[in-house]
C-alpha cells in the first residue's frame, strides 16, 4: 500500500518532532478533549475518543491526564476550547503538504502557518487542492514478535483490517478505513495483552498514494519546512508525499 515504505522515516521524523513528553502529552490530551466534547465521555460509544484513549495509554500518559483531558471535553472541568483545521500547501518542487491543527485561537495559528511556509519555500492551497493526493485512512503499526505473517493475516482480517504490510522482521504496518479504525485499533489492544505485541504507532492518516522524488536540494527545502511546521505548538500531524531520507 501506498505510503507503507514511510514507516521507518516517519517514525524517525515523530520522533523528533516529540522528543519532549510535554509535548505528545499536550497533543494527545488536545484530542482526547476534542473527542469528548464532540462525542460524549464514554469510550463504548465514542469511536474517536476510543482511539485517543488508546493511544494515550500507549504512549504511557498518566491515568489523571487521560482522564482530566475527558472531563475538559465533557465540562466537568473548566478548559480551553479547541478548533480542528486541516490545512493543505505545497513545499517547493510542488511537494505536497497536509497539515493538522488543534487550535485555541484560529486567527492566531493561520498566520503562523501561513509564515511558516512562506518562509520555507512554500505556501498555502485551497482546500481540495491537495487532499485529492492522500487517503485518509487509519494505520497501526505493531511489533509482533514471534508471529509468522500468515498467522498475522489471520489475526488482522478477522480483527476487520482492510490490508497488512510487513515492512521488518516483526513490525507489521495495518491498514484500516477511517471508520473501522477505532474498532481494529481497539481489536489489537486487546491482543497486545495476549500476545508479547507492541502498537508503535496509530492514528488516522493522510497517506499519500503516489511519492515523488525531487532533487537533494528540493528535499533539503522540504525538510526545513516539514520540521518547522511540526515543531509549531499547536499542529497535531504533517503529511507530505516524500520519504525523508533516514539520518546516518
Amino acid at each position: 500500500m501506498a505510503g507503507h515504505s514511510k514507516w521507518a522515516n516517519i517514525k524517525h521524523k515523530k520522533a523528533a518532532a516529540d522528543a519532549k513528553r510535554g509535548q505528545v502529552f499536550t497533543r494527545l490530551a488536545k484530542e482526547m478533549t476534542v473527542a469528548a466534547k464532540l462525542g460524549g465521555g464514554d469510550e463504548t460509544t465514542n469511536p474517536r475518543l476510543r482511539a485517543a484513549v488508546l493511544k494515550a495509554r500507549t504512549a504511557n500518559m498518566p491515568k489523571d491526564n487521560i482522564e482530566r483531558a475527558i472531563k475538559k471535553g465533557t465540562g466537568d472541568l473548566d478548559g480551553i476550547s479547541f478548533e480542528e483545521i486541516v490545512y493543505e500547501g505545497y513545499a517547493a518542487g510542488g511537494i505536497a503538504i497536509m497539515v493538522e491543527v488543534m487550535t485555541d485561537k484560529k486567527s492566531r495559528t493561520l498566520p503562523e502557518i501561513k509564515n511558516i511556509f512562506s518562509k520555507n519555500g512554500g505556501s498555502l492551497a485551497e482546500a481540495g487542492a491537495v487532499s485529492y493526493l492522500f487517503e485518509y485512512k487509519g494505520e497501526i503499526v505493531i511489533d509482533a514478535r514471534e508471529t509468522s505473517e500468515d498467522d498475522f493475516m489471520n489475526v488482522a482480517l478477522e480483527a476487520g483490517a482492510e490490508d497488512f504490510q510487513k515492512v521488518s522482521d516483526s513490525v507489521f504496518v495495518v491498514t484500516t478505513s477511517r471508520e473501522d479504525f477505532a474498532p481494529v485499533l481497539s481489536a489489537f489492544s486487546d491482543l497486545t495483552e495476549k500476545k508479547s505485541w507492541e502498537i508503535l504507532e496509530s492514528g488516522l492518516k493522510y497517506i499519500p498514494q503516489a511519492i515523488l522524488e525531487p532533487d537533494s536540494e528540493t528535499m533539503e527545502s522540504a525538510i526545513k519546512l516539514i520540521d518547522a511546521l511540526e515543531n509549531h505548538d499547536d499542529v497535531q500531524n504533517v503529511f507530505y508525499n516524500v520519504e525523508l531520507p533516514e539520518e546516518e
